[in-house]
């Protein structure tokens, strides 16, 4: 066994002690003798790249099959190697992981804006029959934007802008915030060359000092929650370049202004525990105004569940996030967490509903035709910058940021969209195309001979509104 299959085996059985690896074993023999004599255009062996985009996945503690495709996952487009050779070696779940992976690769050889968007769409079909091909795709991905040097700058640049508005969001619509990170820091490397080296200039120059101020503060919280008696174990970071640059456009302000570059993790083990946590952090520490919000109440759309909040220490704001230890699983792996149980004792029994999102976006987008509305609907459904609005009665809908009451009635029932005639927000009457925010209360007046009209496509923000709409309008003769 060479030096890196047993790398390999031995972090798989880190995770999964008891597994047969037998599958792994042959499927890294296959790929290696398949790929021989290979060159990137690094001037490494091919084979080493298919090495990393397992150990990537393997980060992640997924399953012999996924692990297997990963190393075999460039066989049937880089070699004579064909989809029925992978089923026939292994199996028909590996093969198919392959081929749709295949296909995908093959999507991303045009440039074109309609031919990228028929990609994408086809990217989705493929993904949502196993969630596995794009977290294979997500690590291939990341691994070639290590080594994105290799390629022309045109092609840098392309690939960059590619991985932070559509790769980036997807991983982070699918929990995986590790790589969410990743990704959109190697584009802003590609992307904006000089600020990313001057604000890694400035991380590197403020390290110790910022080293300092975090063992300090994690010393004084330690003692806060062991005084108050709370099980704990505390993480501790400086925040992603890409987060503190988007923070420096947000705030027109250079990298020496910001000041909330820290974020500790508190992980603890119940809910209960996490609202006993926030009580002592803010009895102890004075919380920044407006900081707070909880997503174990009111978990994001990709399973996400922490308490958020920011406090001073000495003069410093400090990002504080609660969480029990399951919640914390999630937020590293997201729904590859999930995933890894769905055939063990600890199956998930929503994961069919988790991934659900991904079909039913599948369904809506069948009518957004100009290149343009597809990404812009799509960048808007896969934002995790939720808002959570009322109904008169109590009841919470999620929407994404910038959704419009028109988005809110559809959410509600089509047939109240359809039926749209005004609405009140807050008690207040409001344009259909006004945006709303978290906390409003909206209510959706209709009247029996209202209907959908083609300017109401220009209210309308989500693709389930814009899809439904859409529908009724050709129902009625109307071209778009």
């Amino acid at each position: 066994m060479d030096n890196m299959l047993e790398e390999i085996i031995d972090t798989f059985k880190t995770y999964n002690p008891s597994q047969d690896t037998a599958l792994i074993e042959k499927a890294y023999d296959f790929a290696k003798k398949a790929h021989e004599g290979q060159k990137r255009l690094t001037g490494e062996p091919f084979f080493t790249h298919a090495v990393e985009v397992a150990k990537i996945l393997l980060g992640h503690k997924l399953d012999v099959e996924t692990i297997s495709a990963a190393l075999l996952h460039d066989t049937v487009e880089d070699t004579s190697t064909t989809v029925k050779d992978i089923e026939i070696n292994f199996n028909k779940e590996i093969s198919d992981m392959v081929a749709g992976l295949t296909k995908i690769d093959k999507f991303e050889s045009t440039s074109t804006d309609e031919a990228t968007v028929e990609n994408w769409r086809k990217m989705l079909i493929a993904i949502s029959h196993d969630i596995r091909i794009i977290l294979i795709k997500l690590a291939d991905r990341t691994h070639n934007m290590k080594t994105l040097h290799a390629l022309p700058a045109k092609r840098q640049q392309e690939k960059a802008l590619e991985t932070l508005n559509l790769y980036a969001p997807l991983a982070q619509r699918l929990g995986m915030f590790g790589l969410k990170n990743e990704l959109e820091d190697l584009s802003f490397k590609y992307l904006h060359p000089e600020e990313y080296a001057a604000l890694e200039e400035g991380v590197e120059k403020k390290s110790e000092y910022l080293d300092k101020k975090l063992t300090k503060f994690k010393n004084a919280l330690g003692t806060v929650l062991e005084n108050e008696q709370i099980p704990y174990k505390l993480l501790a970071r400086v925040k992603s370049h890409y987060s503190i640059y988007r923070k420096m456009i947000k705030q027109n302000a250079s990298f020496s202004q910001i000041q909330d570059l820290l974020g500790v993790r508190i992980i603890t083990d119940t809910a209960l525990d996490c609202y006993r946590a926030l009580g002592a952090l803010h009895a102890n520490f004075k919380p920044v105004a407006g900081s707070f919000t909880d997503y174990i109440a009111m978990p994001k759309i990709n399973m996400y569940q922490s308490i958020h909040t920011t406090i001073f220490f000495e003069d410093t704001p400090i990002e504080v996030q609660i969480r029990t230890e399951d919640m914390h699983r999630t937020c590293e792996y997201g729904i590859a967490a999930h995933w890894r149980y769905k055939l063990g004792s600890k199956a998930d029994p929503h994961l069919d509903e988790k991934l659900n999102w991904i079909r039913q976006w599948i369904e809506w987008q069948r009518d957004l035709t100009a290149p343009r509305e597809f990404l812009e609907s799509f960048q808007t459904d896969i934002n995790l910058n939720q808002i959570f609005v009322f109904t008169p009665k109590g009841d919470v809908k999620v929407l994404p940021e910038h959704a419009t009451p028109l988005d809110f009635a559809y959410l509600v029932h089509t047939e109240i969209g359809e039926h749209y005639s005004g609405a009140l927000v807050n008690k207040k009457m409001a344009k259909m195309n006004s945006e709303l925010k978290s906390g409003d209360v909206c209510e959706i007046q209709t009247k029996k001979h209202a209907e959908p009209k083609l300017q109401w496509l220009e209210a309308a923000r989500t693709a389930r509104a814009r899809s439904k709409i859409k529908v009724y309008l050709r129902g009625k003769g109307i071209d778009l």
